[in-house]
């Protein structure tokens, strides 16, 4: 997801978003375990787009960040 897209939701829109990519993260890491993993750049995707959420959710919370 592009960071475009994800400040286009809302709030819970996002926490959804979150939880549901944790689950995959989650299901990522048996399949690796179990030596079934199909999609192994899913890792990257899924860990960047857990961490774009996050910033933007931070952002909501605390306003820009900017220091004026």
């Amino acid at each position: 997801m592009k960071p475009y897209e994800i400040r286009e939701l809302s709030n819970e829109e996002l926490e959804s978003k979150l939880k549901a990519l944790k689950e995959e993260l989650f299901t990522l890491r048996m399949e690796k375990a179990m030596a079934k993993l199909a999609q192994p750049h899913r890792f990257k995707e899924i860990k960047r787009d857990i961490a774009r959420i996050n910033t933007i959710l931070r952002e909501r919370r605390f306003g820009n960040g900017s220091k004026e």
